[in-house]
């Protein structure tokens, strides 16, 4: 027998075999086991591959292994900067899939989404949404990129949404209908839950998130910007990320979730895949926080948290 361990903490014992560093099983031990009238496999060694600059890739596939498993998260929105209806950016979608068959030798595609960018000083100008990360294609496993914060009461970010076999959505960006206030930034997505929601109108603290997501900023106070929603880590599910507090002027920013950033200074979404804040003062609103993609490999590794962490 040998330990089963969930990224370190023995959570229970599965039947196999010592084996070699380099994961390869030599013919006596092979025949040992046949001759035991036992079943033996060739363990696949650990290895694995992150992208957190936005933009096209394309990973090749090592010639040990016949499946990974992938986490994406998405992009989160920008927040609006206005002296009235200042709306915070939605948070990133996180989709996360595992034993995703692939070819040794063989190249896939994946893309890591964008950060949103905050809008301009104007009632026009509008801030730009997350982007999507995928893995080989959207329909596979992806965190879709949160909501751009508008301008105009009813207009805040909305949640990034997610494929696979697990994850969870962004958390909304919050919503403004006042003047000199505005809407933090939701929380990325989380493991096993969605991210918290930016503060604003139902509640000006941002909640805390779920299964690992950052929480929500909160509102901001005159002539000030709204706290950025928490990103999201890439090792697997962790803590989650508590909301930020509102203070009546400057708001305190959302925690990162599962080892990922707290939102920034000045409303800056944190890594990955927080939420902008809003603001009603020109120099001030976040974007949101840029996405990414982990790709892990090996066996008996699995999303959300088994044997996720670096290896």
């Amino acid at each position: 027998m040998s330990w089963f361990r969930r990224n370190g903490s023995v959570i229970g014992n599965i039947r196999s075999q010592e084996y070699s560093q380099s994961g390869i099983w030599g013919l006596f031990d092979a025949h040992q086991l046949t001759s035991n009238d036992t079943w033996g496999f060739v363990r696949e060694p650990a290895g694995q591959a992150s992208y957190t600059s936005p933009g096209p890739y394309s990973w090749t596939a090592p010639p040990t292994i016949t499946s990974v498993c992938v986490v994406c998260i998405g992009g989160g929105g920008g927040g609006h900067r206005y002296h009235s209806y200042a709306q915070g950016g939605g948070g990133g979608g996180l989709g996360w899939k595992n034993n995703i068959p692939v070819v040794g030798g063989q190249s896939y595609s994946l893309y890591v989404g964008a950060a949103g960018n905050r809008s301009s000083y104007s009632t026009t100008s509008n801030a730009t949404p997350g982007g999507t990360s995928y893995f080989i294609d959207t329909s596979t496993v992806k965190g879709a990129g949160g909501g751009r914060g508008g301008y105009g009461s009813s207009r805040p970010g909305s949640p990034g949404p997610y494929t696979g076999d697990g994850g969870g959505s962004g958390g909304a960006g919050g919503k403004n209908p006042y003047t000199n206030r505005s809407g933090g930034g939701g929380g990325a997505g989380g493991y096993t839950g969605n991210g918290g929601k930016g503060g604003g109108i139902n509640g000006w603290n941002g909640s805390t998130g779920a299964g690992g997501g950052g929480g929500g900023g909160g509102g901001g106070g005159s002539q000030d910007h709204a706290g950025g929603g928490g990103g999201v880590g890439l090792l697997g599910e962790g803590s989650s990320g508590s909301g930020g507090a509102y203070t009546g002027q400057n708001a305190g920013q959302g925690g990162g979730g599962s080892g990922g950033n707290n939102g920034g200074p000045l409303g800056w979404g944190g890594w990955y895949g927080g939420g902008g804040g809003g603001s009603d003062n020109n120099s001030e609103a976040g974007p949101g926080g840029k996405g990414a993609v982990r790709i892990i490999w090996g066996t008996d590794r699995e999303f959300p948290d088994t044997l996720t962490d670096d290896q």
